[in-house]
């Protein structure tokens, strides 16, 4: 039965983080879910402040299903969400981010995609953007659905909405893990799960309201993300999930996308063309 299946959620926090914001993910995880995670493993990236420490006493008193890990050092994301997984007790396992806010049934459509087809090793969905007040919505980040349409997305753009993903814990280890890898740490995951025949599906449906704003589309330029995209691009012409003509196609626009463009016209470049009202 849906409701009985156990499940893990894995959320990594650091320094930089807002401790208003990380409250209000924590609160959307297990306050308003229709169907509460089994446990919740919080990894601590390195020395936070005592206002990030306050909201996980908080949390910790309040329910029992957290699971604590403080690293003495900040080792970043992708090694964070790996300590994470590893530490997870259950198969299926929720991705979720410090400053976002989980629909209050997200993980209750996620377990029922499982259950109905028990084949599938990732399931996300749509996402909401918002600024400021979570109901001043700007934007919708939409997805394909089914696993042939997803994998053909995925060669061009990210086919997954991170935040808001569950996956199978034994079809990450599959494909490696996380790895650490600039702000690309998911994108990278679902590639080699891809590469190892992992069956994909997107709800359809909005999941998670995400956080954004000038800093979004800020951390999306530069060289070191460039980089980090041209890398994700080779693995794929590398291991001919891509030819080269699509690598040179998905180069140019990234070029011109994440080196050339100016912050605000990125922005209005990623509101314009990759979100929809």
């Amino acid at each position: 039965m849906m409701m009985e299946t156990k499940f893990s959620v894995a959320i990594s926090v650091y320094e930089k983080e807002n401790a208003v914001f990380f409250n209000r993910a924590l609160e959307s995880i297990t306050e308003i879910q229709t169907v509460k995670p089994s446990e919740i493993v919080l990894v601590v990236d390195g020395p936070i402040d005592d206002e990030l420490d306050a909201v996980i006493t908080k949390y910790e008193k309040k329910y029992d299903i957290f699971k604590v890990i403080r690293l003495s050092k900040n080792v970043g994301l992708g090694n964070a969400l790996k300590i994470a997984i590893e530490n997870s007790s259950y198969e299926l396992i929720a991705r979720m981010d410090s400053d976002d806010v989980a629909l209050p049934s997200r993980f209750e459509e996620q377990l029922r995609a499982f259950k109905e087809n028990d084949k599938i090793d990732i399931v996300g969905g749509d996402i909401s953007e918002f600024i400021g007040e979570e109901k001043n919505i700007v934007a919708y980040r939409r997805v394909p659905c089914i696993d042939d349409e997803i994998k053909k997305y995925l060669k061009k753009r990210c086919p997954f909405n991170h935040m808001s993903v569950m996956y199978k814990k034994s079809s990450v280890d599959l494909a490696g893990g996380y790895m650490d890898l600039f702000w690309n740490e998911d994108y990278y995951l679902w590639i080699r799960m891809a590469l190892q025949g992992a069956v994909m599906a997107n709800t359809g449906t909005v999941l998670v309201n995400v956080r954004t704003g000038s800093d979004m589309y800020k951390r999306r330029g530069g060289k070191k993300y460039f980089q980090s995209e041209k890398f994700l691009q080779k693995y794929m012409l590398n291991h001919a999930m891509i030819n080269r003509i699509t690598y040179i196609e998905n180069m140019l626009k990234r070029w011109i996308i994440q080196r050339l463009l100016p912050n605000s016209l990125r922005g209005v470049v990623f509101r314009t063309l990759a979100r929809k009202k």
